[in-house]
């Protein structure tokens, strides 16, 4: 898939375009790893053997959280800002969610993906663009997305102090 890139000058003519990125498997691997990492060892999440006996589901499900942090390979997939590392043009990031929500969960094994459309772009202040994006990740054969929201992005340029 090719990258679209944009920066402040040309970020507003994605406006109203849909984008989507290839699918991510969430594996047992990558969700006890997120336990691990973020001190949580809740069975439905981490443990096979307790979620046969005592999960909806039959098995794991996906930490919320990490589903959320998910949007990040997924929006790169699909949005990239020039990555020359000494940009003229400064650095979008992330300020914020809104009106998000978990809708199903992402079970073990499952293969998850973003869908991504920029629905404004507009001055914050010198320096800074907000640019918004709505997004809903989906989960390969199922008709509830994992989660939906919006998601703010500041674009700072190099020359403004935040």
């Amino acid at each position: 898939m090719s990258h679209n890139f944009f920066t402040p000058a040309t970020a507003a003519s994605v406006i109203g375009e849909l984008f989507t990125s290839n699918w991510l498997t969430v594996d047992q691997e990558r969700i006890t790893a997120f336990g691990e990492i973020t001190d949580d060892p809740d069975p439905h999440h981490v443990d096979p053997e307790f979620c046969k006996e005592h999960s909806p589901w039959g098995k794991p499900i996906s930490f919320g959280f990490l589903t959320i942090s998910l949007l990040t390979p997924m929006i790169y997939d699909v949005y990239r800002y020039p990555l020359d590392g000494d940009s003229k043009d400064g650095y979008p990031a992330s300020y914020g969610l809104n009106r998000f929500r978990l809708v199903a969960p992402v079970l073990a094994g499952s293969r998850v993906r973003g869908k991504f459309t920029v629905t404004d772009v507009r001055d914050r202040k010198p320096g800074q663009l907000m640019i918004t994006v709505d997004f809903a990740v989906e989960i390969d054969g199922n008709s509830k997305p994992a989660l939906v929201g919006e998601w703010q992005m500041l674009w700072i340029t190099p020359d403004v102090l935040v």
